[in-house]
């Protein structure tokens, strides 16, 4: 997919997935039309990462002194991100087209991605819960994207494919898990793409309706 970078200030409303790598998943808009990432530099990665409230902020503070000090290294790390995040897409709208194969180039990149974050990972055992622990430490500027491409695989494992859904909202295309009773969610958000769409189809019907109306 070829998309244009542009520039974003995310906000608390940019989080809409229901997990935060389908939240990465959303860094891209108009998946449907025009695409734009709007992940302009490793900065507004940690800005993303920052408002999740899902990373640890020291492990931020840490990343934001390791992007300064070895600017091209960053850029590295994000391009990586990016390529991650976009075999994610690949992966998780085949899971929800349920297609069988899921894109093998896709499973076999993000397998290899899994297998290096896991090589400089610890085992922890906390509450009865065993978790794949890493640090800036061990990952330096790839921290992120070691810990997303983890959870991805619990994500995978998990997704439950008749409540993830693509948004079909003009210029849209989020990802997003219905967590709501009934399971009829629609819209990535109600308040922008779900209104959007009821103005639309309020005009059309105001248009016909004044169409239909004959001059005396």
């Amino acid at each position: 997919m070829t998309e244009t970078i542009q520039a974003h200030a995310f906000r608390p409303r940019d989080l809409v997935g229901g997990h935060v790598v389908i939240d990465l998943l959303n860094t891209v808009t108009a998946r449907n039309a025009d695409p734009v990432d709007r992940l302009d530099g490793y900065p507004r990665l940690l800005e993303w990462a920052a408002l999740t409230e899902h990373f640890d902020p020291d492990a931020l503070v840490a990343l934001e002194r390791l992007a300064e000090a070895d600017p091209a290294g960053a850029a590295r790390a994000l391009d990586r991100t990016r390529e991650l995040r976009e075999d994610l897409h690949d992966l998780v709208t085949a899971l929800v087209r349920q297609d069988d194969p899921a894109p093998a180039e896709a499973v076999r990149r993000v397998e290899r991605r899994w297998k290096h974050a896991a090589a400089g990972a610890h085992l922890t055992v906390r509450e009865n819960t065993a978790e794949l622990q890493i640090d800036v430490a061990t990952s330096g500027l790839d921290y992120l994207g070691h810990r997303l491409v983890l959870e991805a695989f619990d994500l995978l494992r998990s997704l439950p494919p008749e409540r993830t859904r693509v948004c079909p909202g003009v210029r849209c295309g989020w990802v997003f898990i219905d967590s709501s009773r009934g399971g009829r969610r629609r819209w990535c958000d109600m308040a922008t793409c779900g209104n959007s769409a009821k103005g639309r189809t309020h005009y059309q019907r105001k248009r016909q309706s004044t169409a239909l109306v004959k001059p005396e």
